[in-house]
């Protein structure tokens, strides 16, 4: 079933629903792509089908690292990690430590995986498991997109092949990192221009709705109830995030609106990315009034409570199962 995006809606503006979804989930752990894991592995609608990591709130190292204890930990230790590019396409590799702590984890020390990241580069994951199932996986990125802009150059075709792309990264405001620019599309505006023209639609998932899903005190109320999964990952992460007394979950919301698309309002859109600006570098130049066809569906609206009912019923799925 499809949700319509507006009067006269044409297949471009549609959400589709699903009772089970098979997402590969490009990531750089960081506390809130570690959340958006737990969250993937207790949905009962999601199917992981992968996990690659980039560079990005961390290094490669510590990210795909962290992908694999995260994973681990919340048992999806059978879902296939693989490591990705160790820097921006054309720029100086940054992180945000600052935020995220010096292992990516915050206050976080989990069991250490007895695993490794699968041969092969993540690019190529991404093309060869979409290009098996055409049409039937779901691309989402919650970290800087230079895999995705690798994958994109080295096979075009699958941004006709995949169901659906979703990225948590940009705002049609103001950024996070600079005025102009959320730390995703800052990282590598150059990865970030290429995903945006490739010719599919971005569902994006920015800084717009991400500062609504906040972890106030009765969420972490709730948190603590969730045993090990809570008191060794959730709450010791989150302690540290940012110093923040109530942190946004960003990466959370990506992966939920795939599961729940009707949690958010989209509105169509064509957006570029600003990659020469010395202000503006990184920058979403969004136009909800375009002349040409949209590119995108960007999140403009949230419903908070039922957002955290959700992710809260799923990790509580991953709480039952890791005891």
């Amino acid at each position: 079933m499809v949700r319509p995006v507006g009067e006269g809606a044409s297949p471009f503006s549609t959400v589709v629903y699903a009772m089970s979804t098979t997402i590969i989930l490009d990531c750089d752990p960081g506390i809130d792509d570690a959340l958006a894991i737990a969250f993937a592995a207790g949905h009962p609608g999601i199917e992981l089908a992968g996990i690659t990591s980039v560079a990005g709130n961390v290094s490669l190292a510590r990210t795909t690292r962290n992908a694999l204890d995260v994973a681990d930990f919340v048992g999806v230790g059978d879902v296939p990690v693989t490591a990705g590019c160790a820097g921006p396409l054309l720029r100086p590799a940054l992180d945000a430590r600052d935020v995220h702590g010096a292992t990516g984890l915050g206050g976080a020390v989990l069991p250490e995986s007895a695993r490794g990241p699968v041969a092969g580069h993540a690019s190529d994951f991404i093309i060869e498991t979409i290009a098996a199932a055409p049409g039937e996986i779901t691309l989402v990125a919650t970290g800087p997109l230079t895999n995705v802009a690798m994958a994109l150059r080295k096979e075009p075709r699958i941004a006709s092949w995949v169901r659906q792309f979703v990225i948590m990264g940009g705002s049609a405001g103001r950024g996070n990192v600079t005025p102009a620019a959320e730390f995703n599309m800052w990282a590598d505006p150059e990865a970030a221009a290429i995903a945006f023209s490739a010719g599919w639609t971005v569902q994006m998932i920015g800084l717009d709705v991400t500062h609504q899903a906040l972890v106030t005190e009765p969420v972490r109320a709730r948190l603590a109830s969730l045993g090990a999964l809570g008191s060794v990952l959730l709450l010791p992460a989150l302690a540290e995030y940012n110093t923040l007394p109530e942190p946004p979950v960003h990466d959370v919301c990506a992966v939920v609106s795939v599961a729940a698309p009707d949690i958010f309002g989209f509105t169509e859109a064509s957006v570029a990315v600003e990659t020469t600006g010395r202000l503006t570098s990184g920058m979403t130049v969004t136009d909800f009034a375009p002349s040409g066809p949209p590119n995108a569906l960007v999140a403009t609206s949230i419903d908070v409570s039922r957002f955290w009912d959700l992710t809260i019923s799923a990790y509580g799925l991953v709480a039952d199962r890791i005891g």
